[in-house]
């Protein structure tokens, strides 16, 4: 709560005249039944009909002043917790935008949801509700007992007597309330889940006739987060009875002292009509402190999770060069030579570019040294990967679904660190880039990208500053040019979602174009040419060789045809490198490429 509370320091001052004038108001509405009991016990038995006029307008006047400055603060505090929150959640947002991989990981997507909305929604109910009553309810609280004890002090005392009942019950709810919302909020991220998981799939759902299972799968976790928001709630629910029976019952002593001394003439009616009014104002004093109770409770259930992900430290920041080649060497210590082919046997182009003889226009450009990385720091997912990749070379990779192919991506762009060995970019370990500086190299069309609500000029664009020209080049090259113009507006065609209203092959030339509008120094392309024909696969292929050769590229794939003409290829098999080398390298060395090429063209070594 403290992190959220820093918030309110630049309104600091806004704050302080906000409370100022809900002080000074709340002051005066509590001078109202003092001026009535004045009005009753000494003025109207004047019979002075001036006076009395005097007094009312008086108690006109106090009404007025304190109706005015409530609102004045009320706009006050509503104006604070608005900014405060506008601010929470653009540094959330800001935050969860350069969170790495792993980070994303252990929050979940859905949790990360749950805390930009409903969190930050709590958080900005607390902060309004704590400026308009959390000055407000101790004051009228505190006065009007001190005015009570001056009035008299045998009834306050017969008030005061049901506080400790009161005090204990605001406790209790307090300790038992805030992990119970605490919990809330992992169920209701749950059944966000749920909703995003189901509304992304909404058409595979129906495709397969699975609305009623997805219906029961929804409703388990809806009726979960109800439950326990019920229970949650009766526990807040029984604070105000709780505290409303305490309180009339004090209500009713006072009543029955008072007639007992008005009768004994030891207190005059106007004091008892004025005391009454006070143990009124205490009462909803004590209401308002129980309901700020309720929402702080939740509010800070919510504070909590906000905070952690707004103080989770930095987890890929960039090392100094001396402390990537500490670790490099510390990982990589007598590793076995790797790009082993099966039966530890290595493939002609493996062999030369660990030599250094093979054909490499620059040196290495791209280079995994021996990497070994696991997700969860269990199995391996790569196991002593090494390859090295020359600039304006193409790299296919091949491999069955699981064998590691995406992780060589995640690798390269470092939205991981590597367990052991090293990544390196024109002789530079990955993690002495700054994040910027890294994947401004890149050009990325990942399997699982995404398209937003806008034109297909702004999607190609994607907020960089890239000229309308870059822009139709880019699509020329992608093969996207001619069904973008085909279109009514052309590339200022607003596409749906997701690119619903596209084809997948379509949305694919689209993403292309997106990652060549920059023209990258690195172009990777995950699995994001499976859509496209093979007459379009090979035109998009020598467009890039024409007009993206000095290009470095990555192409990950399950066709052959897509990798057949690339400069180097690797098999991944199990997280282990089964083979590297050029296409006729590998027909002849490697079984598993041989295999593929079996299955997926029907011709046999002799056959090529």
């Amino acid at each position: 709560m403290r992190r959220i509370l820093g918030y309110l320091k630049p309104y600091r001052f806004r704050m302080a005249l906000g409370l100022l004038i809900k002080f000074t108001g709340t002051i005066v509405e509590l001078t109202i039944p003092w001026i009535l009991s004045h009005m009753i016990d000494d003025v109207i038995p004047l019979r002075d009909a001036g006076k009395i006029y005097l007094w009312g307008l008086v108690m006109v006047l106090c009404a007025v002043i304190a109706l005015v400055f409530n609102i004045t603060a009320n706009r006050m505090a509503s104006f604070v917790s608005r900014n405060a929150t506008e601010q929470i959640r653009s540094d959330l947002f800001g935050r969860v935008l350069y969170l790495s991989n792993r980070q994303i990981d252990s929050f979940t997507l859905p949790s990360l949801i749950s805390r930009l909305t409903t969190d930050t929604y709590n958080v900005h109910q607390m902060l309004g509700m704590m400026q308009r009553l959390g000055v407000r309810a101790p004051i009228m609280f505190l006065g009007g007992i001190l005015i009570t004890l001056t009035l008299d002090p045998v009834l306050t005392l017969v008030m005061l007597a049901v506080m400790p009942v009161i005090v204990a019950i605001l406790i209790f709810v307090s300790r038992v309330g805030v992990p119970m919302f605490t919990k809330l909020q992992h169920m209701i991220d749950q059944y966000v889940r749920v909703v995003r998981e189901d509304v992304s799939g909404i058409r595979i759902i129906k495709a397969l006739s699975r609305e009623e299972y997805e219906r029961q799968k929804f409703y388990r976790h809806n009726n979960d987060a109800a439950e326990q928001e019920k229970k949650a709630g009766m526990v807040m629910s029984a604070l105000s009875p709780g505290v409303n029976m305490c309180l009339n019952t004090g209500t009713v002593l006072v009543i029955l002292a008072g007639a007992v001394r008005v009768d004994r003439g030891l207190v005059q009616p106007g004091v008892l009509i004025a005391f009454l009014s006070y143990v009124t104002l205490i009462l909803n004093a004590i209401i308002f402190v129980s309901r700020m109770l309720a929402i702080y409770s939740r509010a800070s259930a919510s504070a909590r999770r906000i905070s952690e992900v707004l103080e989770c430290a930095k987890d890929l920041e960039p090392v100094s060069t001396e402390e990537a080649e500490r670790l490099y060497d510390k990982s990589s210590a007598k590793a076995p030579a790797s790009g082993s082919v099966e039966g530890g046997k290595e493939g002609c182009a493996a062999k030369a570019v660990r030599e250094g003889t093979g054909d490499q226009k620059a040196g290495p450009y791209i280079e995994f040294d021996h990497v070994t990385f696991s997700y969860h720091k269990k199995e391996p997912n790569l196991r002593d990967v090494s390859f090295t990749l020359a600039r304006g070379e193409t790299l296919g990779i091949l491999g069955a679904t699981g064998a590691g192919k995406s992780t060589v991506i995640q690798l390269l762009q470092r939205f991981y660190d590597v367990d052991q060995g090293a990544v390196r970019i024109d002789g530079r370990d990955v993690r002495t880039y700054s994040s910027g500086e890294l994947h401004r190299l890149f050009g990325v069309v990942f399997q699982n990208d995404f398209i937003t609500r806008d034109t297909i000029g702004e999607n190609i664009r994607f907020g960089r500053d890239i000229c309308d020209e870059q822009i139709r080049e880019a699509a020329a090259c992608a093969q996207a040019r001619s069904f973008i113009e085909g279109k009514p507006d052309g590339f200022d065609t607003v596409v749906a979602v997701k690119g619903a209203d596209l084809s997948g092959g379509q949305k694919q030339r689209l993403l292309i174009s997106r990652a060549l509008a920059a023209h990258p120094a690195i172009l990777i392309l995950d699995d994001s040419m499976s859509a496209l024909d093979y007459r379009t696969d090979a035109a998009l292929r020598g467009q890039l060789k024409e007009h993206f050769g000095d290009v470095t590229s990555v192409i990950v794939a399950q066709r052959i045809s897509s990798v057949l003409h690339a400069d180097r290829i690797l098999i991944l098999e199990e997280g282990r490198v089964a083979g590297y080398g050029t296409h006729e390298e590998l027909i002849k060395t490697c079984e598993i490429y041989q295999d593929l090429w079996r299955i997926q063209t029907g011709m046999t070594e002799e056959g090529m």
